[in-house]
Order: C-alpha cells, then structure tokens, then sequence
C-alpha cells in the first residue's frame, strides 16, 4: 500500500471568525470571515460605505469587535488593544491623513517607533523605496505634495519592517507615477515576507499586484477569489450593481 501524505495546514496569518461591529447602535460588520495568508498581497474592494475603512480599525483595535474573533498567527487578538497589535508586527497606513504637519518627516518616521535605536535602520529600509525622503528630511510634512504625503504614510508604517500591513484607500488622488512607485514598494515588501491587506479602489493598480481579493457589500463579504483573468469583470460587475 502506497503512503498517503498529508496535506499540511497553513495557519493564515490573518483570520476573521464571524466578526461584528460598527459606531453606537449600528452594526457596520456584519459576521465577517475572512483569511488572508502568509506572505501575500490582498486587495479588499467595494464601494464606499460599505465598511472597508470600518474592518480595518476593528482589525487593529481602534474599533471593538461585538462579536466573533480575530485571530493573527492562530492567536486570538480580538480583545487586544492597538498597541498589542503593534508588538505583534501590525501596522496600519489608514485613509485620514495622519501626518503631524508641522513636524519634519524625518520626525513623522520616528513615531512609528518606540525607540530610536531602530531608526537608522528604519530610515535606511524606507529610502530603498522612497528615496527622496533620504534628502528631505528636514523638511516640513504639510509642506509636501499629496502624492509625497502618502508616500511618506507608507513610508511609516514601513519603518518596523511589519509582519502584517494594512493599507486604506493609498492610491486616491494620486499621479499614474507616484501609483507606480507604491505598487513597486507594496511587491518588494511582499518579495521580503510582508503580508498585505489592502482596501483599495483604484483597479488597475491593485489587481496588478494582489494575489487574492474580495469585495465587500453591507458589511460582509460578496464575493472573492484569486487573481485571475476574469478578476477585473467580477469586480466591476459588483461596483455597478
């Protein structure tokens, strides 16, 4: 008799079990599962108001989570607060511009640290993508273009070399050519292990670098599957609907 190999499972380095929230008496998530796996890029669409933006600070404790569970690398993280995230490997670039204006941006990266022994390292990571922050440091961040102040969000949820990254809605507004220069960071940190959930709304961007995908409708999941040639129309079908 022939052995029969099991198949291993892979623990998904993000999973959502039947996850609810929302603000007040209103539930935004909707029993939500999910799983996003180790070590890919995953592009989480829908229209607006549909509860990405919502999903994603439930993820990383800026909302609680009313019921279900979320669990990160098997353990369950749902009561934990961001900071607990945070030493996890989390990191979040969200929507809202988060950036200290009047700070400089060498100032805005070293917040995303709890210490400065780990900022040349961090600095020295980020130029590899963004290399004109390396000659700008100085510089005031609101004195930036849009498309600089995005790049230096990404730029600092970059700086601990994150296990997980959240990314919400990074493209809008931009230039094809500042786009480019994130697809071509997003791809590199994925090459190097980084694990990527990322709402977005501009297609072409992000079914070129995803590798699964879902699309979110009232709070739940509609639909999902990986990356393929029918992706963009299944998408858009959704989008119009």
């Amino acid at each position: 008799m022939s052995e029969v190999l099991e198949t291993p499972v892979t623990t998904a380095k993000l999973a959502l079990e039947g996850v609810t929230s929302g603000y007040g008496h209103v539930e935004i998530i909707k029993d939500l599962s999910l799983e996003v796996r180790p070590g890919e890029i995953f592009a989480l669409m829908g229209k607006n108001g549909m509860g990405k933006t919502t999903l994603l600070k439930t993820i990383v404790g800026l909302l609680p989570a009313r019921r279900g569970r979320i669990l990160l690398d098997g353990a369950d993280v749902t009561k934990r607060g961001p900071k607990a995230l945070v030493d996890r490997g989390v990191a979040y670039a969200p929507q809202e511009q988060p950036l200290f204006q009047d700070l400089s941006i060498r100032d805005n990266l070293r917040l995303a640290l709890p210490s400065d022994k780990a900022l040349a390292a961090g600095l020295e990571r980020v130029y590899g993508h963004f290399p004109f922050l390396a000659d700008r440091l100085a510089q005031k961040a609101g004195t930036l273009s849009g498309g600089e102040q995005k790049m230096l969000i990404i730029a600092r949820a970059m700086m601990t070399e994150p296990d997980l990254l959240l990314i919400d809605e990074i493209s809008e507004g931009l230039q094809p050519t500042v786009i480019e220069r994130i697809a071509a960071a997003l791809k590199d940190e994925r090459a190097n292990g980084t694990t990527i959930l990322i709402v977005e709304q501009h297609l072409a961007f992000v079914l070129g670098i995803a590798d699964r995908w879902a699309v979110m409708k009232l709070g739940q999941i509609d639909d999902a599957g990986a990356i393929g040639p029918d992706t963009e129309a299944r998408v858009l079908e959704h989008l119009r609907l």
